[in-house]
Protein backbone atom coordinates (compact mmCIF):
# COMPACT_ATOMS: atom_id res chain seq x y z
CA UNK A 1 0.00 0.00 0.00
CA UNK A 2 2.12 2.72 -1.22
CA UNK A 3 -0.61 5.83 0.28
CA UNK A 4 -2.28 6.22 -2.78
CA UNK A 5 -6.06 5.27 -2.48
CA UNK A 6 -6.89 2.62 -5.19
CA UNK A 7 -9.79 4.51 -7.80
CA UNK A 8 -13.11 2.59 -7.09
CA UNK A 9 -14.07 0.09 -9.34
CA UNK A 10 -16.85 0.72 -12.09
CA UNK A 11 -20.14 -1.44 -10.06
CA UNK A 12 -21.99 -3.03 -12.75
CA UNK A 13 -25.55 -1.64 -13.21
CA UNK A 14 -27.86 -3.73 -11.43
CA UNK A 15 -31.26 -2.19 -13.99
CA UNK A 16 -32.75 -0.20 -10.66
CA UNK A 17 -32.95 2.60 -13.57
CA UNK A 18 -35.09 0.56 -15.90
CA UNK A 19 -37.17 -0.70 -13.24
CA UNK A 20 -37.85 3.20 -12.10
CA UNK A 21 -38.28 4.11 -15.47
CA UNK A 22 -41.22 1.16 -15.98
CA UNK A 23 -42.81 2.36 -12.67
CA UNK A 24 -43.15 5.83 -14.42
CA UNK A 25 -43.76 4.67 -17.55
CA UNK A 26 -46.81 2.67 -15.35
CA UNK A 27 -47.60 5.44 -13.61
CA UNK A 28 -48.19 7.59 -16.49
CA UNK A 29 -50.18 5.53 -18.40
CA UNK A 30 -52.46 4.96 -15.65
CA UNK A 31 -52.93 8.85 -15.24
CA UNK A 32 -53.58 9.32 -18.93
CA UNK A 33 -56.49 6.60 -18.97
CA UNK A 34 -57.89 8.07 -15.29
CA UNK A 35 -57.91 11.29 -17.47
CA UNK A 36 -59.84 9.83 -20.79
CA UNK A 37 -62.20 7.70 -18.94
CA UNK A 38 -63.10 11.08 -16.67
CA UNK A 39 -63.70 13.61 -19.58
CA UNK A 40 -65.38 10.08 -21.95
CA UNK A 41 -67.70 9.96 -18.38
CA UNK A 42 -68.22 14.13 -18.40
CA UNK A 43 -69.55 13.76 -21.98
CA UNK A 44 -71.95 11.12 -21.22
CA UNK A 45 -73.27 13.01 -18.82
CA UNK A 46 -73.61 16.30 -20.47
CA UNK A 47 -75.15 14.17 -23.32
CA UNK A 48 -78.09 12.39 -21.39
CA UNK A 49 -78.85 16.14 -19.87
CA UNK A 50 -79.08 17.16 -22.93
CA UNK A 51 -81.45 14.19 -24.51
CA UNK A 52 -83.44 14.81 -21.32
CA UNK A 53 -83.63 18.06 -21.86
CA UNK A 54 -84.75 17.46 -25.50
CA UNK A 55 -87.25 14.93 -24.42
CA UNK A 56 -88.83 17.87 -21.97
CA UNK A 57 -89.16 20.35 -24.21
CA UNK A 58 -90.88 18.27 -27.06
CA UNK A 59 -92.93 16.82 -24.08
CA UNK A 60 -94.05 20.39 -23.47
CA UNK A 61 -94.64 21.61 -26.82
CA UNK A 62 -97.02 18.64 -27.09
CA UNK A 63 -98.86 20.01 -24.33
CA UNK A 64 -98.89 23.54 -26.04
CA UNK A 65 -100.05 21.97 -28.80
CA UNK A 66 -103.15 20.04 -26.84
CA UNK A 67 -103.73 23.18 -24.44
CA UNK A 68 -103.96 25.40 -27.52
CA UNK A 69 -106.93 22.99 -29.30
CA UNK A 70 -110.34 23.06 -27.87
CA UNK A 71 -110.67 19.55 -29.30
CA UNK A 72 -108.95 17.82 -25.54
CA UNK A 73 -112.05 18.81 -23.80
CA UNK A 74 -114.57 17.35 -26.54
CA UNK A 75 -112.44 14.21 -26.86
CA UNK A 76 -110.01 13.66 -24.65
CA UNK A 77 -109.16 9.75 -26.19
CA UNK A 78 -108.28 12.72 -29.91
CA UNK A 79 -107.15 15.04 -28.26
CA UNK A 80 -104.48 15.35 -30.82
CA UNK A 81 -104.88 13.93 -34.39
CA UNK A 82 -103.41 11.06 -35.36
CA UNK A 83 -99.87 12.02 -37.65
CA UNK A 84 -96.77 9.43 -36.65
CA UNK A 85 -98.96 6.81 -35.34
CA UNK A 86 -102.25 6.35 -33.34
CA UNK A 87 -104.02 9.63 -31.77
CA UNK A 88 -102.81 11.63 -28.88
CA UNK A 89 -98.62 10.69 -30.04
CA UNK A 90 -96.55 13.11 -31.85
CA UNK A 91 -92.61 12.20 -33.13
CA UNK A 92 -90.71 15.06 -32.84
CA UNK A 93 -87.29 16.02 -34.48
CA UNK A 94 -85.46 17.54 -32.21
CA UNK A 95 -82.16 18.12 -33.89
CA UNK A 96 -84.00 18.79 -37.56
CA UNK A 97 -82.26 15.52 -39.26
CA UNK A 98 -85.59 14.50 -40.65
CA UNK A 99 -85.94 11.50 -38.13
CA UNK A 100 -88.28 11.39 -35.01
CA UNK A 101 -85.54 11.72 -32.17
CA UNK A 102 -88.74 11.52 -29.24
CA UNK A 103 -92.05 10.28 -29.52
CA UNK A 104 -94.32 11.99 -27.40
CA UNK A 105 -97.93 10.45 -25.52
CA UNK A 106 -100.45 11.68 -23.51
CA UNK A 107 -100.77 9.04 -21.40
CA UNK A 108 -103.08 8.85 -19.52
CA UNK A 109 -105.83 10.75 -21.81
CA UNK A 110 -106.31 14.39 -20.63
CA UNK A 111 -108.36 13.62 -17.23
CA UNK A 112 -110.88 16.14 -15.80
CA UNK A 113 -110.59 16.68 -12.57
CA UNK A 114 -112.68 19.70 -10.88
CA UNK A 115 -115.81 21.28 -12.07
CA UNK A 116 -117.16 24.49 -10.74
CA UNK A 117 -120.56 25.19 -12.41
CA UNK A 118 -120.93 29.11 -13.35
CA UNK A 119 -123.92 30.93 -11.73
CA UNK A 120 -126.16 32.86 -14.20
CA UNK A 121 -125.82 36.00 -12.22
CA UNK A 122 -121.96 35.44 -12.20
CA UNK A 123 -122.35 36.39 -15.82
CA UNK A 124 -121.60 39.69 -17.34
CA UNK A 125 -124.14 39.95 -20.57
CA UNK A 126 -122.65 41.12 -23.83
CA UNK A 127 -119.14 39.49 -23.11
CA UNK A 128 -119.00 36.84 -25.95
CA UNK A 129 -117.66 34.42 -23.59
CA UNK A 130 -120.72 34.60 -21.13
CA UNK A 131 -123.56 35.15 -23.76
CA UNK A 132 -122.88 31.72 -25.22
CA UNK A 133 -123.21 30.75 -21.59
CA UNK A 134 -126.58 32.05 -20.49
CA UNK A 135 -129.79 29.98 -20.57
CA UNK A 136 -131.78 33.22 -19.84
CA UNK A 137 -133.30 31.50 -16.53
CA UNK A 138 -132.28 34.05 -14.07
CA UNK A 139 -135.45 32.90 -11.37
CA UNK A 140 -134.00 31.12 -7.93
CA UNK A 141 -135.05 30.21 -4.93
CA UNK A 142 -138.62 29.48 -6.34
CA UNK A 143 -139.16 25.81 -5.78
CA UNK A 144 -140.07 24.07 -8.68
CA UNK A 145 -137.27 26.99 -10.69
CA UNK A 146 -133.44 25.77 -11.95
CA UNK A 147 -130.73 25.99 -9.67
CA UNK A 148 -129.51 29.16 -11.04
CA UNK A 149 -126.94 27.50 -13.02
CA UNK A 150 -125.37 28.54 -16.61
CA UNK A 151 -125.28 26.10 -19.38
CA UNK A 152 -121.39 26.25 -18.93
CA UNK A 153 -118.75 25.05 -15.85
CA UNK A 154 -115.36 26.02 -15.24
CA UNK A 155 -113.26 23.16 -15.08
CA UNK A 156 -109.70 21.78 -14.64
CA UNK A 157 -108.01 19.25 -16.35
CA UNK A 158 -104.44 17.16 -15.86
CA UNK A 159 -102.74 16.38 -18.99
CA UNK A 160 -99.53 14.24 -18.80
CA UNK A 161 -97.34 13.39 -21.63
CA UNK A 162 -94.66 10.91 -21.65
CA UNK A 163 -91.54 11.44 -23.83
CA UNK A 164 -89.19 8.78 -24.73
CA UNK A 165 -85.73 9.25 -26.74
CA UNK A 166 -86.06 6.82 -29.41
CA UNK A 167 -82.13 6.21 -29.14
CA UNK A 168 -81.95 5.29 -25.23
CA UNK A 169 -85.57 4.83 -24.75
CA UNK A 170 -84.78 7.11 -21.57
CA UNK A 171 -88.46 8.92 -20.51
CA UNK A 172 -89.73 11.63 -18.88
CA UNK A 173 -92.77 12.30 -17.77
CA UNK A 174 -94.76 16.19 -17.47
CA UNK A 175 -97.89 17.05 -16.46
CA UNK A 176 -99.49 20.41 -16.65
CA UNK A 177 -102.73 21.47 -15.12
CA UNK A 178 -105.10 23.94 -17.54
CA UNK A 179 -108.63 25.58 -16.96
CA UNK A 180 -110.81 25.63 -19.30
CA UNK A 181 -114.72 27.03 -19.87
CA UNK A 182 -116.58 24.46 -20.98
CA UNK A 183 -120.32 23.82 -22.03
CA UNK A 184 -121.67 21.24 -19.61
CA UNK A 185 -122.49 18.69 -22.28
CA UNK A 186 -118.82 18.54 -21.98
CA UNK A 187 -119.35 17.77 -17.95
CA UNK A 188 -122.03 15.29 -18.33
CA UNK A 189 -119.61 13.12 -20.61
CA UNK A 190 -116.15 13.55 -19.13
CA UNK A 191 -116.01 15.58 -15.99
CA UNK A 192 -116.43 13.90 -12.52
Amino acid sequence: MNGHPRPPRPQRQRGITLITALIMLVLLTMLALTSFNLGKSNLQVVANMQQRDEAIAAARETLEEVISSPNFTDDPAAALAATCGPANQRCVDSNGDGTADVNVVLAPTPVCAKVQAIKNNDLTLGVADDDKCSNGNLMTGIQGSNTGNSDCSDTTWDITAVATDVLTEAQVSVTQGVAVRVDNNVVENFCP
